[in-house]
C-alpha cells in the first residue's frame, strides 16, 4: 500500500493508558484485586492535537482559555518532558502507531510513502478484547482515507482535511453543492460542519450507541486542529481580539541571538518556516496566535464533552484520558516557526493524563516519555506483551506513580528528521539527549553542530560545541548517536521520497539576506592545521590547539613536507 502525506502535519500522539491490566485474550476472566474481586480493564480516550505547543494550555499560559484541559491537569498529571523522536506529522504518527522509529518504519516525511508491512498497536488491543475506534486525521501513508487495520470504527479524511465543509473550494464548486467528504467505515459521507465538533459528535455516537459495551474501549480521537491555517469555530472567532500575545526574545534579529547558531537557522528567517516571512505572508506571529489559540478552544470544548460523558456514564475511574500532540511548534524561537528541527519547542509536546484513583492528581511528573514509548505503554496496560519490533518501553510505572520520576531512568532520547524536498530550508537533523546534555548534528549541509545543557540553558542560546569543558560530552554523544541511529539491520541509511517540484523556496525580496559564516571558519590561506577539522576530536588534538599548534601539520601541495621528493643528485 502506498502512503501519501500532504504538507506539514501532525504527529505526536501519545497514548499512555489506563490502569489495571487486562488479560491477553478476551475469553479469559478479568484480573482480580488482592481481595479476590474482579476489576474492570481500563478504557482509554486518546486525544491527539496537531501542532500544539508544549505550553499551549491555560494552566501554563495565563490568559489562554482551556478550562477543560486545565481540569484534566488538576485531576491528573502533567508530563512536561514528553518528546517526539521525529517532529513532523507523518513520521511522528507512524512512530506512535507502530512503536518504531522513522528509520525502521521508513515513513520519514509528509510525502508519498508506503505503509506496507506495518502493524498498528490497536491490532494487538483488539486481540486482547478491546473495541477500537479511529476518528480524525490519519495523514500517514498514502492520501487514501480508507479504513486501516486495527480499528472497529473508522472516520477519517484525505490529507490534512478541512476545518469547514467548503473551506478552499471555488465559488462555482460551492454553488454546485460540492463539499469536502469524510470516510465513515469505508463510505464517502459529506462533511456537515466544523471539523472538531463533527469528529466529537462521531466519537460520542460510537461511545453511546455503536460499540460493544461488554468490552473495554480504546478511542483514538485525532483532531485536525490546530494545524495551519487554523480557523476557529464561529463561536470562538473573536475570543482573543484584545489579548496581547508575546513572541520569544530569541525571535529578534540580533547578533547575540545568532551567536554560535548554525547558518541555516539565520537563513531560514526569511522563508516559509521563518518568522520574517512565515507561510510566505506578511502576517505577524502575534496575530497568527489569535487564530491558533481560538481554534484550540473547540478542542477544549470537545474535551469537556467527553469528560461529561464519562461522568454521566460513571466511567471516570475506569477510563484513562490522554491529551497530547503529534509535535511541537515554534512561534519565533531563534527566528523559526513550525517544527522539524531538534530545538526544544519543536520536540516537546503537551502531555496531560487523567484517571481518578489511578493517575496521581495535581502532579507535575518530570519523567521523560517519548512518543516511541506510547505503544508499549498501551499494550502494558492491556496485559499484552510488546512484540519484538517495538523499540520503546512502557512508561506505565512512571505514569501511575509506582516508579517516582526521580528514580525513572529513561532511555536516550534520539531524534531524527530527514530532509524534505517540499520544505528544503530545514536540513536533515539528528540529535541525542542523555541526561541534561543535548547534541545536534546536521546531514548533507555545510554548517556547525550544536551542544546544549538544556537544564542550565533551556532556551538553547549558548552553543557549547567548541567549549573544551564539554569535549568529553561531545565525543560521547556523537558516538552514541551514530550507534543508535542504525536501523534494525545495523545499517546507517538515509531514506527519502521522490521530488515532484522545486518545493517552498521563496524568500521576501526585501527581507533578510543570507547568514555570514561563523567567525571561527574565516581563516587565512595555507594554514598548517587545514586537516585538523576533519580529524576525530580528542584530548590530544585539543591540547595541540590550546598551545596554538596544528595537531597534524600539512602544508599545501608543493611546499615543505608536502612537496615532490626528488632523488638526490649523484
Amino acid at each position: 500500500m502506498s502512503r501519501s502525506m500532504k504538507a506539514t502535519l501532525f504527529g505526536a500522539l501519545f497514548g499512555v493508558i489506563a490502569t489495571l491490566s487486562f488479560s491477553a485474550h478476551s475469553a479469559q476472566p478479568a484480573p482480580k484485586t488482592g481481595d479476590g474481586q474482579q476489576t474492570r480493564p481500563s478504557n482509554v480516550i486518546f486525544i491527539l492535537v496537531d501542532d500544539l505547543r508544549y505550553d499551549g494550555m491555560g494552566f501554563l499560559q495565563p490568559g489562554l482559555k482551556t478550562p477543560n484541559i486545565d481540569q484534566l491537569a488538576r485531576g491528573g498529571s502533567y508530563f512536561p518532558n514528553t518528546v517526539v523522536t521525529s517532529s513532523l506529522c507523518s513520521p511522528s504518527r507512524a512512530t506512535i502507531l507502530t512503536g518504531q522509529t522513522a528509520r525502521n518504519h521508513t515513513i520519514v516525511d509528509n510525502n508519498d510513502a508506503s505503509e506496507e508491512g506495518l502493524i498498528y498497536f490497536p491490532s494487538y488491543l483488539q486481540k486482547a478484547g478491546y473495541q477500537t475506534a479511529f476518528l480524525g486525521k490519519w495523514h500517514m501513508g498514502q492520501s487514501s482515507d480508507a479504513p486501516r487495520p486495527g480499528f472497529d470504527k473508522w472516520v477519517s479524511f484525505k490529507g490534512q482535511g478541512s476545518y469547514y465543509p467548503t473551506t478552499g473550494l471555488s465559488p462555482e464548486a460551492v454553488k454546485a453543492g460540492r463539499t469536502h467528504t469524510l470516510n465513515v467505515d469505508g463510505r464517502e459521507v459529506a462533511q456537515q460542519g466544523y471539523i472538531t465538533d463533527e469528529l466529537t459528535d462521531y466519537a460520542l455516537q460510537w461511545l453511546d450507541k455503536e460499540r460493544n459495551k461488554g468490552k473495554p474501549f480504546f478511542l483514538y480521537l485525532s483532531h485536525k486542529a490546530v494545524h495551519s491555517d487554523p480557523l476557529p469555530a464561529p463561536r470562538h472567532a473573536h475570543q482573543y481580539d484584545d489579548f496581547e500575545f508575546k513572541i520569544p526574545a530569541s525571535a529578534a534579529n540580533t547578533p547575540e541571538n545568532y551567536a554560535g547558531k548554525p547558518m541555516w537557522v539565520y537563513n531560514q528567517r526569511n522563508t516559509w518556516h521563518g518568522i520574517d516571512f512565515f507561510y510566505n505572508s506578511d502576517m505577524k506571529m502575534t496575530e497568527y496566535l489569535r487564530y491558533y489559540y481560538s481554534t484550540l478552544s473547540a478542542v477544549d470544548d470537545s474535551v469537556g464533552r467527553l469528560l461529561a460523558w464519562l461522568k454521566k456514564n460513571r466511567l471516570e475511574r475506569d477510563t484513562l484520558v490522554v491529551f497530547t500532540a503529534d509535535n511541537g511548534f515554534l512561534i519565533g524561537e531563534h527566528g523559526l516557526i513550525d517544527k522539524r528541527n531538534a530545538y526544544q519547542p519543536s520536540v516537546r509536546v503537551p502531555m496531560v493524563m487523567y484517571r481518578p484513583g489511578t493517575v496521581p492528581a495535581g502532579v507535575t511528573n518530570e519523567g521523560r516519555i517519548r512518543n516511541l514509548d506510547f505503544a508499549p505503554t498501551f499494550l502494558d496496560i492491556a496485559g499484552v506483551p510488546s512484540p519484538p519490533q517495538f523499540e520503546g518501553r512502557s512508561a506505565w510505572p512512571l505514569i501511575k506513580g509506582s516508579v517516582p520520576a526521580a528514580q525513572w531512568q529513561p532511555q536516550d532520547f534520539v531524534y531524527e528528521y530527514y530532509w524534505e524536498w517540499t520544505f528544503p530550508m530545514t536540513p536533515g537533523t539528528f540529535a541525542i539527549q542523555r541526561g541534561n546534555m543535548k547534541y545536534i548534528q546536521y546531514y548533507g549541509i555545510y554548517d556547525t553542530d550544536e551542544l546544549y545543557d538544556v537544564v542550565k540553558d533551556p532556551d538553547e542560546m549558548h552553543n557549547l560545541i567548541n567549549d573544551p569543558a564539554y569535549l568529553d560530552a561531545k565525543i560521547e554523544l556523537r558516538k552514541a548517536l551514530f550507534e543508535q541511529l542504525a536501523d534494525r539491520n545495523g545499517r546507517h541509511t538515509i531514506p527519502y521520497t521522490q521530488r515532484l517540484s522545486i518545493g517552498s523556496v521563496r524568500r521576501h525580496r526585501e527581507g533578510t539576506g543570507a547568514a555570514p559564516y561563523p567567525e571561527a571558519w574565516l581563516v587565512e590561506p595555507n594554514r598548517l592545521d587545514r586537516l585538523d577539522d576533519i580529524l576525530p576530536d580528542s584530548r590530544a588534538k585539543q591540547s595541540a590547539h590550546d598551545q596554538g599548534k596544528p595537531f597534524m601539520p600539512l602544508p599545501v601541495v608543493g611546499r615543505g613536507t608536502n612537496a615532490v621528493e626528488t632523488p638526490p643528485r649523484r
